[in-house]
């Protein structure tokens, strides 16, 4: 599968505009805790003509210009998950049946590669896509994979 696009920004300019250094600005924009709110932003406006939900809690980060719901997340060095953001972290864990809710309420991801700021190339992965690498294992037993697996994964899929 090849890349839907490229959100690109101006290190310098970013630097400049913030008041820190250059390589303050490539750490910030690499974690994708910091960089998701600008990621679904700018998705949301420039490459699918639509918006981002009334409530920072929606169930999805942004619909399209013909009502789709789609989910953002960031592809970084500790690779990337698919399961709903209440099953990640510190004493979380993981249940199948609410990641198939999750599925079930959206059109798909896209997976932003963060790790090649200022240049962040991003891949628009339909549910279909999803639910057949988890259906084959290829997501492992809680949707989260390496950033090598993710890749190969997106190279392996259909356009």
């Amino acid at each position: 599968m090849s890349p839907a696009g490229i959100l690109s920004w101006n290190l310098e300019e970013l630097a400049h505009a913030l008041k820190i250094r250059e390589a303050d600005v490539r750490e910030y924009f690499t974690d994708g805790r910091r960089i998701s709110f600008i990621l679904e932003r700018r998705l949301a406006v420039e490459f699918f003509g639509g918006a981002r939900p009334v409530s920072e809690g929606a169930e999805y980060n942004l619909v399209d210009r013909d009502g789709a719901k789609w989910e953002v997340r960031s592809l970084s060095r500790q690779g990337v998950y698919f399961s709903p953001s209440y099953m990640v972290g510190s004493g979380q864990s993981f249940d199948a049946e609410g990641f198939r809710v999750k599925l079930a309420q959206i059109s798909g991801y896209v997976l932003a590669d963060i790790e090649g700021f200022p240049d962040v190339r991003f891949w628009v992965v339909p549910v279909r896509q999803v639910v057949a690498w988890w259906e084959s294992g290829q997501l492992g037993s809680s949707t989260k994979v390496s950033r090598a697996k993710a890749l190969m994964l997106l190279e392996a899929s259909l356009p």
